[in-house]
């Protein structure tokens, strides 16, 4: 497991993991960059993806995958965080969007993915808990992934997770 402070858009992984909002049809923040960057065929795919198997979209906690488009990916897996809630307990849904991403990436042959920290931007999760949740998930996985990073866009961000991986790893032991 790695963790970097970076922009996910420029982070080159066989996998890409995007924070998408349940239309999968872009939105802002990560799932926004990530359409923008990625280019046309991206939001093509989402939308075949809608017609298809989610007409009414994703839910919370579930993953699909399309192409990268210009990303130095090959894949987006696009997973839709559930909504911070003070009054009820959706941490298991914010797991499964790391651990549904890691067994798609398995099941597409990915050896290496990158993650943004899902639910901790407009859905309001709390930074330190989301960072929390999604090692729990990571470590916890049974995936055969080779390399999971977390692509972190802030400072604040990437202190959580290393404060996360650090009490993992020490509560591990």
């Amino acid at each position: 497991m790695q963790l970097v402070r970076g922009d996910i858009t420029r982070f080159a992984a066989d996998a890409i993991v995007n924070a998408a909002n349940g239309s999968l049809l872009g939105g802002g923040g990560v799932d926004g960059a990530i359409h923008r960057v990625g280019g046309p065929r991206i939001l093509a795919e989402c939308r075949e993806v809608r017609r298809t198997t989610h007409p009414h979209g994703l839910p919370a906690g579930q993953a699909v995958a399309t192409t990268a488009g210009h990303l130095p990916a090959r894949w987006v897996i696009h997973t839709v965080g559930p909504v911070y809630s003070r009054s009820q307990d959706r941490s298991h849904l914010l797991r499964s969007c790391y651990l549904e991403s890691l067994a798609l990436a398995e099941r597409l042959g990915a050896r290496t993915i990158a993650f943004p920290a899902v639910s901790a931007g407009v859905y309001g999760w709390p930074m330190d808990d989301a960072a929390h949740q999604a090692m729990r998930a990571v470590t916890g996985s049974s995936a055969t992934v080779e390399r999971a990073t977390f692509v972190l866009f802030s400072a604040d961000a990437l202190h959580a997770f290393e404060d996360a991986l650090a009490a993992h790893q020490k509560s591990s032991r």
